[in-house]
């Protein structure tokens, strides 16, 4: 009896370890994600600030693409803010969970 629980308990231990690599793969993925979103958002809002430049100095060229990139940046950050306020709440939820 023992040792089909020994089967068992190492079945179990072999499966969560072959799981933990492929958590971190997934993690790893995940971040990338993040760093190039993250980069993206920047690149929006370095566009939004130079085309608002633009208006301030007079020199823009097409008034409509401007007011585009101004509020695709603003859009972009409003999205960003709630996939961190996301992330904040599940990390919130996990550390009150109790093992």
């Amino acid at each position: 009896m023992n040792n089909i629980n020994d089967l068992r308990l190492n079945t179990i231990t072999n499966n969560n370890l072959s799981n933990n690599k492929n958590s971190s793969n997934i993690g790893d993925e995940f971040s990338q994600l993040l760093k190039n979103e993250i980069k993206s958002l920047n690149k929006t809002q370095e566009e939004a600030e130079a085309a608002m430049t633009d208006i301030a100095t007079g020199e823009v060229k097409d008034l409509h693409q401007a007011a585009i990139a101004i509020t695709k940046a603003e859009s972009s950050m409003k999205f960003m803010l709630e996939v961190r306020n996301k992330a904040i709440n599940a990390y919130k939820e996990i550390t009150r969970t109790q093992i």
